[in-house]
């Protein structure tokens, strides 16, 4: 997932704070979001915890973001 040279394999979760949308309202069907450092986040499926996270550097999810807000991966009608 990242590059040993300038990113460790595996990240300690063990401390990370984790944030949903409100819009899930505590029911499941979303995803979370952590920030175990200034370099990477990590995304996973709340209504599957224990399922590894997906890593990526905070560049990649800040451009991720970007595009959602311009509707860039909205789902075809």
């Amino acid at each position: 997932m990242t590059n040993a040279t300038s990113h460790p394999e595996h990240t300690d979760l063990s401390n990370a704070a984790w944030f949903k949308a409100s819009a899930s309202s505590g029911s499941g069907g979303c995803i979370e979001v952590a920030f175990p450092d200034n370099d990477r986040v990590t995304i996973r499926d709340n209504d599957d915890p224990n399922n590894p996270p997906f890593v990526v550097t905070r560049h990649v999810f800040n451009c991720w973001v970007d595009g959602a807000k311009n509707g860039e991966f909205d789902a075809p009608a």
